[in-house]
């Protein structure tokens, strides 16, 4: 009965996965180009993941735009034998270490005639982990050029996917999935949750042998796992506060799941309902919660105080709305609106401005950058699965081919 409740719970809060992203384009005008040149001993192996790469990562910041007409150009040329018609031209060199790192260079030039404005180096010790080295590039350059952070481009996503019966990996990725890992095997490890806005940790929940669920947390640097608690029922870590020191957890001691605050070992019930309360987030400065419940029939979005009692219904439409994230007085959501069709919405705690991000298709697992100026979000298609990205003020979309199939949980 255990494990069947968890898979119900899991095919309500996740339900299937996504399709189409409505692209409204902020304008080309509005954005700067950039050129983009490889040295010329750069490993032609890693130059057309390398442009792809910067091209994506300008694309999402949603303040660049690429000119696509890709050259080779040696690294030391002087500024005044550089001609080019863009706003700015970026440089780069790629190289592989003899100890099994990488090493990539970069020079940004702006203004015609050209102006060196950013001259910098970054390294991995892990040449696999190459990607980090063009979003922390890509970050920076556009630090460079005053605009808004987009300092989420270089974070970790972390996600559980399904590889056998009652058998899960966690992995770790950069947001484009080029770079995977798996960091946790063995057996039935669910719903991966960063516990700190380091990424340095992360919860999560292991089915056990003796049928319960133990919450962990784990180091991922250190290897180090500590265990929080365990529950004869559902238990899963839907949120954490800022500061790290509060949880949400779905919990359901008595056969009926409700959502829990967890801190300095305490638990403190918030929702009390006799069917099914999931996946609470925290909202308005961590002084409410929006949750999943299906208190009027069938899955939907609703809010309530971080303290319990009086619960509000905010979202008014589709049949399914079985998967939420929060980020301030921000709600995005996925809502089943036929067969074949989930898309992402967002709106805000009250309900009352809500508004489409993708059209078409199987869209679920929205979640919020730790900014909130990102939405990510699944893609399935018959080809397979891609991660979607959607930047909310600037109107811009991406979506990466993953490479993983069966995903049970994801968090960024």
């Amino acid at each position: 009965m255990r494990i069947l409740l968890i898979a119900l719970l899991i095919n309500i809060l996740l339900a299937k996965e996504p399709d189409a992203v409505l692209k409204i384009e902020k304008s080309v005008e509005s954005r700067s180009k950039v050129a983009i040149l490889s040295s010329l001993d750069t490993s032609k192996k890693y130059r057309k993941k390398l442009n792809n790469l910067f091209t994506s990562d300008l694309k999402v910041s949603g303040h660049f735009i690429s000119d696509n007409n890709f050259s080779t150009i040696d690294f030391n040329t002087p500024a005044i034998m550089l001609h080019n018609p863009n706003k700015y031209m970026l440089i780069y060199r790629f190289k592989k270490l003899p100890n099994g790192g990488a090493k990539l260079d970069i020079k940004l030039y702006s203004g015609n005639p050209k102006k060196l404005i950013l001259n910098k180096d970054y390294s991995v010790s892990r040449a696999e982990k190459y990607p980090f080295l063009v979003h922390k590039a890509i970050s920076d350059i556009n630090n460079a050029a005053k605009y808004p952070p987009i300092e989420w481009i270089n974070r970790y996503v972390l996600l559980s996917r399904y590889v056998g019966p009652k058998q899960t990996q966690i992995l770790l990725a950069d947001y484009t999935f080029t770079y995977k890992k798996v960091i946790l095997s063995g057996g039935l490890n669910l719903f991966p949750k960063w516990a700190d806005i380091k990424q340095t940790e992360f919860y999560y929940s292991h089915y056990g042998a003796d049928d319960n669920l133990v919450l962990y947390k784990i180091n991922i640097y250190s290897g180090k796992k500590s265990k929080i608690l365990t529950s004869s029922g559902m238990l899963a870590c839907s949120d954490v506060s800022k500061d790290g020191t509060k949880l949400l957890l779905t919990m359901a001691p008595n056969s009926q799941p409700d959502i829990y605050l967890y801190s300095n070992g305490v638990k403190k019930r918030i929702t009390k309902f006799s069917g099914i309360d999931v996946g609470g987030k925290f909202a308005d400065g961590e002084k409410s919660i929006v949750f999943v419940s299906n208190r009027t029939g069938s899955p939907n979005i609703f809010k309530t105080s971080i303290n319990g009692g009086a619960v509000e219904k905010i979202v008014f439409h589709g049949s399914n709305n079985g998967s939420c994230d929060a980020y301030q007085s921000q709600v995005v959501y996925s809502s089943k609106e036929s067969r074949k069709s989930f898309n992402i919405y967002l709106t805000d705690t009250s309900g009352s401005q809500t508004r489409p991000l993708t059209s078409g298709g199987i869209n679920q697992f929205p979640r919020f950058s730790f900014d909130g100026n990102i939405v990510m979000y699944i893609k399935r298609t018959p080809s397979g699965n891609s991660i979607g990205f959607i930047n909310i003020s600037a109107n811009q979309s991406k979506l990466f081919k993953m490479g993983v199939d069966r995903i049970q949980s994801i968090d960024w």
